[in-house]
């Protein structure tokens, strides 16, 4: 498969401070990439980059085999959606998304035919004449991708495009961005703060921090199989634990964390005995009141509060060292009997674990 966009060693500096620090990647032609990192990590940098409106230090960029390097942002084959998305209030809907095809010098006739297969595209059919004053908050996201669209980039870069949106209109978005990408095969780089949002919707996922990119791989890799610790905390929720290696077996190490426990977890990176490590753990992969035959590592802990969130609820406990630990309420009666208060015996199985070298 071609690459829609390669991006090679790229460094950009603002005089001492490093915002991008020497990164590489691939993005398939026709997929969903997104680039995933907190504030100040250099994410939105590096999409400046991509666009044209920032010069990189060193490093190369190119766009379906074509080096980008030099050429203005205009006259690259790319379009970038803000997170405020700069609708002309003054134009109705279908003179935003026509907008570029005139500067462009494209014909009346033209513009109005290209115009209404674009609102077809994004689910808009008949919106042409409506004011950007009459639109919902994901209507008008629909326009703003559509007046990029409909200029036929070779990329679509979009800058936390969710992040003006209601909760519940960011959930459904997600779900209809997905879907448009999907549909118009169109690359998608997406950047964003919030680890749902890359997860749901991306095919790849690099997690950026301080200018540099962590891991790139799928959401279930990044989820399942974290490389480094920052992974580990960023993309999900984890329970965490410190403590020494005591023993280390091949493919197993148990470990004596620092609230007294002895722990089996899976041993991915070699550890010697007496090695200092963190222990992550899922709340989903802790379970409530096992049975003790399944070679689980067991042990009781106090319910604080149940946070209750439908789907997705969730016990706060404490073990006996006053250790927080959150722990997924599976969808089941069966565990309506705990209340806050109680003691319960919780246990997690050693294949569940991701554990890492503590960094000295």
């Amino acid at each position: 498969m071609s690459n829609d966009l390669s991006v090679r060693n790229m460094v950009k500096k603002f005089d001492d401070f490093t915002a991008v620090d020497n990164v590489t990647f691939d993005v398939p032609k026709g997929s969903f990439f997104s680039i995933l990192g907190p504030s100040g990590c250099g994410k939105t940098t590096l999409l400046r980059m991509i666009a044209g409106f920032e010069e990189p230090t060193s490093g190369a960029i190119e766009i379906r085999g074509k080096d980008m390097l030099g050429v203005p942002p205009n006259h690259r084959p790319v379009n970038l959606v803000f997170q405020h998305l700069a609708l002309f209030p003054m134009m109705n809907v279908e003179e935003n998304i026509a907008f570029g095809l005139k500067r462009r010098g494209v014909k009346g006739p033209e513009i109005r035919k290209q115009t209404d297969t674009m609102l077809e595209r994004v689910g808009l059919p008949g919106f042409g004449g409506k004011q950007i004053n009459q639109l919902s908050g994901g209507q008008k996201q629909r326009v703003a991708i559509a007046r990029c669209l409909v200029l036929e980039p070779s990329v679509l870069l979009l800058d936390e495009p969710l992040g003006a949106l209601d909760l519940k209109l960011r959930e459904q978005m997600k779900i209809e961005l997905k879907k448009l990408q999907t549909k118009i095969g169109t690359t998608f780089i997406y950047i964003t703060h919030d680890q749902s949002e890359a997860l749901v919707m991306s095919d790849h996922v690099a997690v950026m921090n301080n200018g540099q990119f962590e891991q790139i791989g799928t959401p279930q890799e990044l989820y399942g199989k974290p490389k480094t610790p920052f992974v580990a905390q960023f993309v999900g929720d984890n329970n965490q634990w410190s403590g020494n290696v005591t023993q280390s077996n091949p493919g197993e190490i148990i470990i004596a964390t620092d609230d007294g426990y002895s722990f089996r977890t899976k041993g991915d990176a070699p550890c010697a005995d007496g090695c200092r490590v963190n222990l992550y753990l899922r709340p989903e992969a802790i379970r409530i009141e096992p049975r003790q035959t399944e070679g689980l590592n067991v042990f009781d802990v106090q319910v604080k509060s149940i946070l209750f969130d439908g789907a997705n609820s969730r016990l706060l406990t404490t073990t006996k060292e006053e250790h927080e630990l959150i722990v997924t309420l599976p969808q089941t009666r069966k565990f309506d009997h705990i209340k806050p208060g109680d003691t319960i015996s919780v246990g997690w199985h050693p294949e569940s674990g991701i554990c890492f070298e503590a960094e000295a």
